[in-house]
This record gives structure tokens, C-alpha cells and sequence, in this order.
């Protein structure tokens, strides 16, 4: 039986000593790049050999995705924030792409190794054990986080089943046949596959799954979205987990706390900056999370603008990210002069058990964008949902109902939203 998932609290002093553990590890990784990484150590001459982790905030520039991408352009294929010989790298992989151009990304055996144990804490959040039987139900691409997840499970202890290569009725199948307790998948996917299980030769079985850890999208920080998975697989418990494929696993959910995340600060150096002008966001509000790795040495990242909008919060100790993440900078719309973020959506249209699969339109043709939603449901759910968007954004958003099953299912990050 999966135990409860693990309610860290951490006495308010131990955050000085994180921090002070932070700066050696930080202390290292300079030590370390400084002049073996041509890529990192220009963005060091404006510190000391040991800086203090205001120094570090405050003299070291942002890195972003954009200076990656000029970084491998000119240096293909891999770039050059390498701190060690090619022959010292023993995994690639690489980002998604969808926010454009994808990035290849080298480590090292240590620092693999590293990120495994940050993903097996992700576990043990979750209250998996060893004897656990895990699901990771996703293709095993070019992706980082399966891969990481797999092999935390087998570190953790845990029976584990690959599920690449395979339809959704094998993983059914799989999962059914195997009696696994854990599954790992995107939110989007655990839903899909809670319906092929209901729909298909397994309907008359009570699903084995206790445990449903979920990534890749910020819907399982959302209570409408991990209610609705949860229901879908017999009450389980759903626990989110959020990382990038450039920077690896970042934050784990919290039993004590649901609806936040919480950093892994022995990995990470964690900034939220308002996303306009690079400055310490004020207390309390949302802004954009920038992240060090402090572990990662083979192919770092200082100060990397992750695109991500979060709102902290230093509760017992712990950093946490109240909402999980809340959006994209890239994502937020402007409508009719309302800011709209994806989640707020998706918020919405999950708490409503009517609603099946949906899609937004965002019609980009008139001088003002405007939003259009298609959702799996009856007219009669459609226009209530309608009313829901209108009181809860300020806004008129036409919700248009379409027939089960037409919409399309993502096994990997859903693309809902499309531009017209």
C-alpha cells in the first residue's frame, strides 16, 4: 500500500542554514566554471571567487533561452556551456520546442545522477515507497523528465513499466495487467487515460492506481483539474511536479500545502523578478521564476529567466509556489484590456463535471484578439460555463458545445490553445 506522502516542515531557522548550504554549493559550481566554461565565465567577472548570494543576484546578468539559442547556432550542435571535455558527457537530450527552436542538452554522469535524486524527493513527496509498482505512461523521446522519473522509481526501489511505444489500450492494458499503484503522465493524459480505461474491455475493473504524479503542464497545481483526475481514477492521489529540460526536476507538491509546489532549494538558487524590469518582485505578488543550478555542473545555468510566472511563498522554512505555476510570459493575453492566463481557463471549464475535452480559439485577425472556447459538453453546460467565464474574467467568451470524442487528446504537452 502507497503511504501518505511526506508533510516536510522545516523549523524557521533551518532557512538560514539552507542558505548558507546554498552559497558552498554556489561557491563550487563558480570554482568550478569559472575557467573551464567559455560559455558561463564571461558572466562571472563581476564576482568573487566565493560570492555571497547577493553578490551573485546582483552582479551576474540573466541568461535566456534566446542567448542558448544564438550559443548553439554559432557552436552546433551542443554549444559551448560545456565545463568538461565532450568525452566526460553521457546523456543528451533536449527541450520540447515549443517555444521555438528546440535546445540539445549534455550532462555528465554526475550531474544525471544528481537530478535522479532530485526526482526520487518528487517521489517520496508523493508518498511512493519502495515495492510500489510505477507507470511512467509516456514515448520515451528526446525528452528529459521520463527518463528521469523511470529511473528514480528503480533507485526509489519501485517495480517500474516503461510505457513508450505503446496506444493507449496497451497502457491500459499494462497498468491493469500489472496492477501498478503509481502512474506518471501529463494531467491531460491521466484523464484520457481514466476514459480509455472506462470505455474499453477493463470497465468492470476498479482501477489499481492510487497515485497519479503528474508534469509537463501546470493543470495539476490546479484543485478543479487534480479533482476531476482524481475522480477519474477512483479517488487517487494527485501530486504535481514541475521542471525544464535545461534546468531538470525544480519543485515537487506538498501534502500539508495542495495547490503549491515546493522548490528543491538544495538543487536551486530560486529568483522571482517582475518580468519588465528584472527587479526582486514585490512580496507576495506574482512574477517570473529564475532559476541557478547548484548540482548541475557539467552544462549550468546562472540566473536562467525560465519564462515561468509564479507567486512565492516562504512557509515552515520552505520556498513555495502558491498555485503551482500560474502561466507563461509568453502565454498571458490581452483581452478587451484583461490580462488571461491558460490556467484561470482551464480552472474554470475543469470544475464543472459536464465539461469533457476543450479547445480555445484565440482570433488574432481584428485589432483586438478575442477568445472562443469548443468544449465536449451539452449546450446547456456550454452556456453555463459561459456565464462562469464572464463572472470570473470580466469577459464574454463564446463557448461552443461539440460532440464526445471529437477534440483532440495530447499524450505529451497539450496544445489547447490555437491561434487564428
Amino acid at each position: 500500500m502507497t503511504p501518505d506522502p511526506v508533510a516536510v516542515a522545516m523549523p524557521d531557522d533551518s532557512r538560514d542554514a539552507l542558505r548558507a548550504r546554498q552559497q558552498a554549493r554556489l561557491a563550487e559550481l563558480v570554482d568550478c566554471i569559472r575557467t573551464s566554461n567559455p560559455f558561463q565565465a564571461p558572466r562571472l567577472r563581476d564576482v568573487g571567487p566565493n560570492p555571497s548570494l547577493e553578490e551573485f543576484t546582483s552582479r551576474v546578468p540573466f541568461t535566456t533561452k534566446e542567448d542558448l539559442v544564438r550559443d548553439q547556432d554559432a557552436h552546433p550542435p551542443y554549444g559551448t556551456n560545456l565545463t568538461f571535455p565532450l568525452t566526460r558527457y553521457v546523456r543528451c537530450h533536449q527541450t520540447s520546442g515549443t517555444t521555438g527552436r528546440p535546445l540539445r542538452w549534455l550532462d555528465t554522469a554526475a550531474s544525471w545522477s544528481a537530478m535522479v535524486d532530485d526526482w526520487v524527493e518528487v517521489l517520496r513527496a508523493a508518498g511512493v515507497a519502495a515495492g510500489d509498482r510505477v507507470f511512467v505512461a509516456f514515448s520515451f523521446g528526446p525528452f528529459l523528465g521520463f527518463w528521469l522519473g523511470f529511473e528514480a522509481a528503480g533507485r526509489l526501489g519501485c517495480l517500474t513499466l516503461p510505457g513508450g511505444g505503446m496506444n493507449t489500450d496497451l497502457r491500459v492494458r499494462v497498468l491493469a495487467e500489472n496492477a501498478c499503484n503509481v502512474l506518471c503522465c501529463t494531467p491531460t493524459y491521466a484523464l484520457h487515460l481514466a476514459e480509455a480505461w472506462r470505455t474499453g474491455n477493463h470497465a468492470d475493473i476498479t482501477p489499481p492506481v492510487r497515485t497519479v504524479v503528474v508534469a509537463g503542464e501546470p493543470g495539476g497545481s490546479l484543485a478543479s483539474t487534480r479533482h476531476r483526475i482524481s475522480e477519474a481514477w477512483n479517488g487517487a492521489r494527485v501530486v504535481d511536479h514541475h521542471g525544464m529540460t535545461e534546468v531538470g526536476p525544480v519543485t515537487h507538491g506538498l501534502a500539508d500545502h495542495p495547490g503549491a509546489l515546493r522548490v528543491l532549494e538544495e538543487s536551486y538558487l530560486a529568483e522571482v523578478v517582475d518580468p519588465a524590469t528584472g527587479l526582486p518582485s514585490p512580496d507576495g505578488l506574482p512574477g517570473e521564476l529564475v532559476l541557478t543550478t547548484l548540482r548541475r555542473t557539467g552544462s549550468p545555468l546562472l540566473r536562467y529567466r525560465t519564462g515561468d510566472l509564479v507567486r512565492p511563498l516562504v512557509a515552515d522554512g520552505r520556498l513555495l509556489l502558491e498555485g503551482g505555476i500560474l502561466g507563461r510570459t509568453d502565454d498571458m493575453l490581452v483581452i478587451r484590456g484583461v490580462n488571461v492566463y491558460p490556467t484561470a481557463v482551464e480552472e474554470i471549464l475543469r470544475a464543472h463535471p459536464g465539461a469533457g475535452e476543450y479547445r480555445v480559439r484565440v482570433d488574432t485577425s481584428r485589432p483586438l484578439p478575442e477568445l472562443r472556447v469548443e468544449v465536449e459538453a451539452t449546450r446547456a453546460v456550454a452556456d453555463r460555463l459561459a456565464e462562469c467565464l464572464r463572472h470570473a474574467l470580466g469577459l464574454r467568451v463564446p463557448v461552443e458545445p461539440v460532440p464526445a470524442g471529437t477534440l483532440p487528446r495530447f499524450e505529451l504537452k497539450a496544445r489547447r490553445w490555437v491561434r487564428e
